[in-house]
């Protein structure tokens, strides 16, 4: 049975996961029971597992680096930015709200940190399946489980793979796919297409078992960088539809679409980019 080892200091990836997970167990303790869903400005669900799993990130990663701006979903939505600065954390406390009402258990939290515009730690955990991601640029990306008492265990290394000449599998939002995704797909040389939930995709990309991830519409860059974080760390990438990698930081004019996206593919092969730039 591995265990993940600490690390010192902000980079200390270790005390980040376990503030995922006790940000899960309080989405668990709302998804065992009725919930009631409300909708934002921009139509996406919240509910109260997104809230009690932002207040646990908040006060865990102050903890663990007071000195560091936290940027979280429901804080930016509701006006609450910390001042712009090249090293800051990324949070979504519930990725795939959508999932997670469906009761699918396709649901994640994601928590990244960025540096100078790149992500370079980035945690991903499944709270019901105990399913846990996680990466640092220095140190490589890593998949584990978390056990009934909360523990990390079975910890291994993971890589994302090379195409090749092989038709390539793809990952697609289910609640998000549109034609633009299958011109993509199709674009991009798409055999098998599978539909998953939340940043589930990137961990399916880092670890080997799939190929790309295209993604259309609106997201927001807490929706990416944990997952970009590992995906990197991993070998992979995610760019634009420019094939520029993603960049993390703040844009005018002052509100949560600061942080919006652009379209994006996740690619386990960086070679696959010159698909996108080709076309």
């Amino acid at each position: 049975m591995t265990k993940i080892m600490p690390r010192p200091g902000i980079r200390d990836v270790a005390a980040v996961a376990q503030v995922a997970i006790a940000a899960g167990r309080e989405i668990m303790a709302v998804y065992g029971s009725p919930f009631d869903v409300e909708y934002k400005n921009d139509s996406s669900p919240v509910t109260l597992a997104d809230i009690r799993a932002e207040c646990v990130i908040i006060e865990g990663l102050r903890a663990i680096a007071p000195d560091i701006p936290v940027i979280a979903e429901e804080s930016a939505y509701s006006g609450r930015l910390p001042e712009a600065s090249d090293l800051f954390f990324l949070v979504d406390p519930l990725d795939g709200t959508r999932e997670f009402v469906a009761r699918n258990g396709e649901f994640t939290v994601n928590i990244a940190l960025v540096a100078d515009g790149a992500p370079v730690l980035g945690v991903i955990f499944a709270p019901a399946t105990g399913e846990l991601v996680y990466a640092d640029a220095d140190i490589g990306a890593f998949a584990a489980r978390i056990d009934g008492d909360g523990v990390i265990v079975d910890a291994r290394p993971i890589r994302a793979r090379a195409v090749g000449s092989g038709a390539a599998v793809a990952l697609v939002s289910r609640s998000h796919r549109d034609a633009r995704t299958d011109a993509v797909l199709e674009r991009m040389r798409a055999g098998e297409v599978r539909g998953l939930g939340s940043s589930l995709k990137f961990c399916r990309i880092a670890a080997g078992e799939a190929d790309l991830y295209p993604r259309h519409g609106p997201t927001m860059q807490w929706d990416t960088a944990a997952g970009d974080a590992i995906l990197r760390a991993a070998g992979g990438c995610v760019v634009a539809l420019d094939g520029a990698p993603l960049q993390y930081a703040r844009r005018p004019p002052g509100a949560a679409l600061d942080f919006a996206n652009p379209e994006f593919c996740a690619l386990g092969d960086p070679a696959m980019a010159a698909l996108l730039r080709d076309a």
